[in-house]
């Protein structure tokens, strides 16, 4: 079957412009996709010096690169950084990256509203770059689907579709830049356009001039982080009497020896990971991906809040927010639901873990809308301080 087209002009349908059944079926995961006014008239939720201002900031996950040009050379600079930096840049030739912006910053935030047909929990964050002219971060590849929304200014994307493209990278870059790259597509966008990468796919932006592009990537562990963790949480669940068993024993040839025997008695010990019941796995799951790759921690306030209090204040006409760090998901179970918060797993029933996960935001109106299992759940959330009062 042939490739589909590369680059579409955005349907008539809201952001992001394109049948979402088509593009799962035919381009996640798949192929590149170039899709001009995606966010046709964008206006960008924050600007330069706001996204230079959060770089600053002390929970800021920020980095600073600089090309030079004449020796091709890379420089990287991680912060938070001081406002001064910001004063002492060139006028060209540098990126500034500012990740999980949407996490402090309720406009960006609101771009995820376009990718509501993906699931919550595979979406990772909005990272926020500003260029100036020539600004660019060199050729290399994510392992991870990533949507490059371009936000101001315009900026070029050269990308290879060529599945034999080398992978190599650059022995003198912490960037982990392609050591050769040769594209086989190139364009400039505009405000609104927005070009999504399947993981693996080579790419090099350079802001033809000053402008900023909102990243928005997922959340894609390595097999090497899940079998590790699963292994964990299965073994804290373990009977510690069990232990390596070799009742089946027959002389050895050399004592010294760790025979087939011996290792196949190992294999079907860890074979165990590969039989784990499918609740467990759920539970596993559930609590990994909406800790992975977290921005910072959820802490309790000082004074929690009484079930009374909560009620009281809602009432008074305060609304209670979800904690921009609580990652959530559910799954079901024979008994109801599991609702995951920041790693936690919740016992509810679907309808509340349903509730608790579609809402950010809860005023009086809301409230009286949920029913009382859902308002016990939230109780407890206000006390862990996954929900506050603004």
């Amino acid at each position: 079957m042939p490739a589909p087209p590369i680059e579409i002009q955005a349907g008539a349908a809201a952001p992001p412009g394109l049948a979402p059944g088509e593009f799962l079926a035919r381009y996640w995961q798949k192929h590149p996709l170039l899709v001009r006014g995606a966010f046709a008239g964008l206006q960008a939720p924050l600007s330069a010096d706001e996204l230079a201002g959060l770089a600053c900031e002390p929970y800021a996950i920020a980095r600073l690169v600089h090309h030079d040009r004449a020796t091709d050379a890379w420089h990287l600079t991680t912060g938070p950084f001081a406002e001064e930096v910001f004063a002492q840049l060139p006028p060209e030739d540098w990126t500034l990256l500012v990740h999980d912006v949407d996490k402090w910053d309720a406009d960006v935030a609101r771009v995820l509203d376009a990718f509501a047909f993906l699931p919550a929990w595979r979406i990772d964050d909005v990272m926020v770059s500003f260029a100036a002219a020539g600004g660019t971060v060199g050729p290399h590849l994510d392992h991870y689907d990533v949507f490059l929304l371009q936000g101001t200014g315009l900026r070029r994307w050269l990308i290879s579709t060529d599945a034999q493209a080398p992978h190599a990278l650059r022995p003198d870059s912490e960037l982990r830049l392609l050591r050769e790259f040769h594209a086989t597509h190139e364009w400039v966008l505009e405000p609104g356009d927005m070009l999504y990468l399947p993981p693996g796919v080579p790419h090099h932006g350079i802001a033809v001039e000053a402008g900023m592009t909102f990243s928005i990537g997922m959340r894609a562990p390595a097999v090497a982080e899940l079998v590790p963790d699963l292994a964990g949480f299965v073994a804290e669940r373990m009977d510690e009497s069990r232990r390596y068993e070799d009742a089946d024993l027959s002389l050895p040839s050399d004592p010294h020896e760790i025979d087939a025997a011996a290792l196949g008695r190992v294999r079907a010990a860890h074979g165990m990971l590969a039989s784990v019941d499918a609740a467990t796995l759920a539970e596993w799951f559930g609590r990994f991906m909406t800790r992975y790759r977290s921005a910072g921690e959820i802490v309790p306030p000082p004074e929690p809040p009484t079930p009374t209090e909560v009620d009281r204040q809602l009432d008074q006409g305060a609304r209670l927010v979800r904690h921009p760090l609580a990652r959530v998901a559910w799954t079901r179970t024979d008994e109801g639901a599991l609702l995951f918060v920041a790693g936690e797993a919740y016992p509810t029933a679907s309808a509340s873990a349903r509730a608790v996960c579609s809402i950010g935001c809860i005023d009086a109106a809301c409230w009286a809308a949920l029913d009382a299992p859902t308002h016990n759940l939230l109780h407890h959330l206000a006390r862990e301080g996954v929900f506050a009062f603004e």
